[in-house]
């Protein structure tokens, strides 16, 4: 893993301390790799500490949406920002959970050309909105949500997800992060 994961000369840590390289061979037994994103971040150990406590808490966490809903919220808002790294990384986790290569397609080219439960899409267009133009979300946005059954915590979870890669979009971008090859492949 001599390769930059990033176009910026942040090395990783050399040694790694023994709870990352621990969770970095995690990831490489599940997953089949170590995302690019986690070494991207290992340069400085405190920040890939808090990278993936957040991360872990919005996407894997305890939550009413599903995990294939907060992907999808990925997608979403990666696709607004066209941002590489999230695309390829995250279209292959929508492709996976829902067994769906044309979904997975679909919500990165153009969510609404997908077809979607109305739950669904209200969650999506609330998170592009979000993304596209947050000062004009108002009351009504919210009450579209729990119209179509969301909780305001279910609200709050979709804001944050939505958050968070528009967050994580712009650092991806601004260091050209490189998605795992493997990735391009995945669940097709």
């Amino acid at each position: 893993m001599t390769d930059s994961p990033t176009a910026l000369d942040l090395p990783l840590v050399d040694p790694l301390p023994e709870a990352t390289q621990k969770y970095f061979d995690i990831c490489a037994e599940k997953l089949g790799l170590v995302p690019n994103v986690l070494r991207a971040y290992a340069f400085d150990i405190d920040k890939l500490n808090a990278f993936t406590a957040l991360y872990n808490d919005l996407m894997l966490g305890q939550s009413n949406l599903t995990k294939l809903e907060r992907e999808m919220i990925a997608v979403a808002v990666s696709s607004c920002n066209k941002c590489y790294y999230c695309l390829v990384a995250h279209g292959a986790a929508v492709r996976q959970l829902s067994g769906d290569p044309i979904l997975g397609e679909q919500i990165m080219m153009n969510w609404r050309v997908a077809k979607l439960d109305t739950r669904q899409h209200a969650m999506l267009s609330f998170a592009t909105k979000l993304t596209e133009r947050t000062a004009e979300i108002e009351e009504p946005d919210r009450q579209t949500l729990r119209d179509v059954g969301f909780s305001d915590r279910d609200i709050w979870d979709i804001a944050s997800v939505a958050g968070f890669f528009n967050m994580t979009n712009r650092v991806a971008s601004a260091s050209e992060m490189k998605p795992n090859d493997e990735y391009h492949a995945q669940a097709r």
